[in-house]
């Protein structure tokens, strides 16, 4: 009886088969083009973690720009829409696993904010004159010289998130700072 020979065929890349914390994942074509034309309305989390993808960290690595969020249905949402695919296994070094603290690491909501080179000269002086303006109204005007004169030397995005530390511990001093800090923070952060 002749019958059909089925060829095997090799199944489709799926984020089952991976080990998505140390896997090293890169853009594919379709990927690239995404960057590019935001055809598929990715949310601004799966777009960070694609735009961050480069072919060199593992998914773990990754993991420290989306804090709270759970990396592996990120990574599976990106790999499942065709945008990314596993580079290479890791050797086996140990991923890191996130320690209990009582208090969210100082700084770590910086990790949600586009890249500091995508601010434009605009985005950076609102920036600073917002962190100037908000010390300014908590405390009495110009009481707070050396986070003031820290502000007005930052020129780039970047030097104004390494003051940004300060500028927290700063409207945290106060209550009425410490009230309004997540207000600021939202704000601070649309051009920060």
């Amino acid at each position: 009886m002749g019958g059909v020979t089925s060829v095997p065929t090799r199944p489709a890349m799926t984020a089952v088969a991976i080990d998505l914390t140390r896997a090293v994942f890169a853009k594919t074509a379709i990927g690239q083009q995404e960057i590019v034309s935001r055809s598929l309305g990715l949310g601004p989390l799966p777009r960070r973690l694609l735009v961050l993808i480069d072919g060199k960290r593992s998914g773990g690595e990754l993991a420290v720009f989306t804090p709270g969020q759970d990396i592996e249905a990120l990574l599976s949402q990106l790999i499942e829409s065709g945008l990314v695919e596993e580079r290479a296994p890791l050797k086996a070094a140990p991923v890191p696993q996130p320690v209990a603290r009582a208090q969210p690491v100082p700084g770590a909501e910086l990790a949600s904010l586009p890249p500091p080179e995508s601010r434009s000269p605009k985005d950076i002086e609102m920036a600073r004159n917002f962190m100037t303006n908000t010390t300014n109204t908590i405390f009495q005007p110009n009481t707070r010289l050396s986070l003031l004169e820290a502000l007005l030397a930052g020129k780039t995005s970047e030097d104004l998130r390494r003051v940004y530390l300060s500028w927290v511990e700063t409207m945290s001093s106060s209550a009425m700072g410490t009230k309004r800090l997540p207000e600021f923070r939202e704000k601070l952060f649309k051009v920060l």
